[in-house]
């Protein structure tokens, strides 16, 4: 991992920082160094994360699930892990100044969650025409109205089509992970893209959960944004300089094509992040027991209740596999063709009321027929491992006893 740093950020590795960490080599960082053991809430697990990771702006604003994350890096910034630390006057100022930081050649973090995302949506197609490696932390939860600040994952349904890498944490130990992996692939310069970092909000960001820290003394390079595959803002270079020559002043024609050839370039771009993000987190897709008959399919915490469903199932004599999708963009395909192949029936449990992974799933498989979309569960509500069991027996054409009743 150390070739994939300049010579710059190798040059500071094993020196230290204002606060007295040391410069550490990822690989070293991530896969060999001491850890220690903690109980924390999911937040707190963000505060810790950003500690370890060089950022230099945070920027910040009030949203439910979100809003204590970033109480705590403020308490970072006040302490001198974070360089600059703001908040800004609307979700999508907030963006707009993450935009503004990064160009500037700044490592740049923030976190958002439902109608927030949705206010700050310009944005983030932005930030990838822009080639910014920002990494946002996105709480889901409801964006629709009535009101809710429960879970729901409806948000990440709209931001797959803006060209972010897009991973989607199950537990609190990814999310730590993650949050430091992530800045590492997304400021590849082969790559160079903002990253979504997604949980689903309260499950994880207000649940405790027993997760491995490495040492606090111990951080990432600095980011070198002079590794940017489109030139940094500085005194010679003025904001989104990608041009010599404002194209639509010329044709509409050159205008339209370059604009069209720049999204192609982007979405390649993501794709060609897999070469590093395969070996960083351990592969695009997790998988247990893909022989079987019936699998369940999920990402974020739909994974755990399918976990918990294979028990279940387990007990009655029903085998059933997992396939659990940790990244969205860019998108599994081929790893989830292989781990399906075998499959007479394909689960897709999600916390939101549209399917999107179902759908993600229905466009990429042979036989499609398989998928069966659900069970969903929207609005903040929970979804029992009993719920996937009954789905699962009721499609098995099982007698199942409802849960209709459940809680009266």
């Amino acid at each position: 991992m150390a070739n994939e740093l300049s010579e710059a950020q190798r040059s500071l590795i094993g020196t230290k920082n204002k606060k007295g960490q040391v410069y550490t080599d990822p690989y070293y960082l991530f896969n060999e160094a001491p850890r220690t053991t903690a109980f924390y809430t999911g937040s707190e697990v963000i505060k810790e994360a950003i500690r370890r990771a060089s950022v230099d702006v945070m920027v910040a604003y009030p949203i439910t699930p979100q809003s204590e994350a970033a109480a705590l890096i403020g308490e970072l910034y006040a302490e001198g892990y974070v360089a600059d630390y703001m908040r800004g006057e609307s979700e999508f100022a907030v963006m707009s100044q993450c935009a503004g930081a990064a160009f500037g050649g700044a490592r740049v973090f923030t976190t958002t969650a439902g109608p927030g995302t949705m206010r700050a949506f310009e944005n983030f197609p932005m930030w990838v025409g822009s080639r910014l490696p920002i990494q946002m932390i996105v709480t889901c939860r409801g964006i629709n109205s009535p009101l809710s600040i429960q879970p729901d994952t409806l948000e990440m349904y709209f931001l797959l089509g803006t060209g972010m890498l897009i991973w989607h944490a199950e537990t609190a130990q990814d999310f730590y992970d993650w949050i430091l992996k992530a800045y590492i692939v997304a400021e590849q310069p082969d790559v160079h893209l903002p990253i979504a970092v997604c949980c689903d909000g309260f499950f994880v960001t207000h649940t405790k959960d027993t997760v491995s820290l490495t040492p606090p003394d111990m951080c990432l390079p600095p980011y070198d944004p002079y590794r940017s595959p489109v030139p940094c803002m500085d005194m010679e270079v003025p904001p989104v300089r990608m041009m010599r020559d404002p194209f639509v002043m010329k044709s509409n024609y050159i205008s339209y094509l370059t604009h069209a050839s720049w999204q192609e370039e982007t979405r390649a771009a993501c794709e060609r992040s897999r070469k590093h993000t395969i070996p960083m987190i351990d592969g695009l897709i997790e998988t247990e027991n893909t022989d079987a008959d019936i699998l369940i399919v999920a990402s974020g915490t739909a994974v755990s209740q399918g976990r918990e469903a294979i028990r279940i199932l387990e007990d009655e004599g029903i085998r059933c596999g997992l396939v659990k999708v940790k990244v969205l963009r860019p998108f599994p395909l081929e790893e989830l063709r292989e781990a399906t192949k075998n499959a007479k029936y394909i689960f897709v449990p999600e916390f939101n009321v549209i399917g999107w992974l179902a759908q993600e799933l229905k466009a990429a498989l042979p036989d499609n027929h398989r998928i069966i979309d659900g069970p969903h569960v929207a609005g903040g509500m929970t979804m029992p491992a009993e719920v996937v069991v009954e789905e699962i027996k009721k499609t098995l054409g099982m007698t199942v006893a409802t849960l209709a009743g459940r809680g009266s």
